[in-house]
């Protein structure tokens, strides 16, 4: 990456596109702290981010691409929620259920599900755990890098709608990484483009469909109307709308 430097504002969702190897999953490792930048720094309200290895809430979580290889197969449901906690800092067990059953509850699953271990679940559950585990230490920013990419077409419209009611509920920010432009459309306020390391253009979800700037953005733009995505056709359990 190469002078990367945006403003996410609290309760919006900034999407960030760009092809495949332009450094936005180095992005959104480096802002969850899981790699450390050569230069620069990230603010949260005005003050240095913490890191993610001291031992208390880190207010920048992050939901991964894959939901079935980011659980470790060989724990249950529950354990892996409660081990984020232990790291969190949380020592109550009493409290880690409370937390835990609430998180469960607000993404759609229920208590049955922490004696389940990650292949008992379908793909779109998996990835309401990998929402749930994100949620327990109570974030202030979701880092959520391609969530729904690999989940059937009426699953991703479930989670996207899910993701919608969650940072309306709590007060989230999202900073939101997809290939697919219909995806950013519809969650995204700004967006950012990224092309070799490179932010070349930001502006409003409305302003970058109507008048975009930068020769990459027409590119993007362009491939994606001559290939439509199945999430703009209509379904019956959709809220997908543009």
């Amino acid at each position: 990456m190469d002078g990367v430097s945006f403003d996410l504002k609290r309760g919006q969702t900034l999407g960030l596109v760009g092809e495949s190897g332009c450094g936005k999953s180095t992005l959104s490792r480096t802002l969850a702290g899981l790699i450390t930048p050569m230069a620069g720094e990230l603010q949260l309200d005005g003050r240095p981010a913490p890191l993610l290895g001291e031992r208390k809430p880190h207010p920048v979580q992050m939901v991964f691409q894959d939901p079935y290889t980011s659980l470790n197969p060989r724990c249950r449901a529950g354990d892996l929620l409660e081990r984020a906690l232990i790291v969190a800092g949380i020592k109550e067990k009493r409290e880690r259920y409370r937390i835990i059953t609430q998180r469960l509850d607000q993404v759609g699953l229920s208590q049955s599900s922490l004696e389940k271990f990650p292949h008992e679940f379908s793909g779109g559950q998996r990835q309401r755990i990998g929402i749930a585990r994100a949620l327990l230490t109570q974030p202030s920013l979701l880092i959520l890098d391609e969530p729904v990419s690999g989940l059937d077409v009426s699953v991703q419209a479930q989670i996207l709608n899910l993701l919608v009611d969650l940072k309306h509920e709590l007060g989230l920010s999202y900073l939101f990484i997809s290939h697919d432009l219909a995806v950013i459309r519809y969650m995204a306020d700004d967006v950012m483009v990224m092309h070799q390391g490179v932010i070349v253009e930001q502006a409003s979800v409305h302003d970058l469909w109507a008048k975009p700037g930068h020769p990459y953005t027409c590119a993007l733009l362009n491939e994606s109307a001559a290939c439509p995505h199945p999430l703009t056709e209509p379904g019956p359990v959709w809220r997908l709308a543009y």
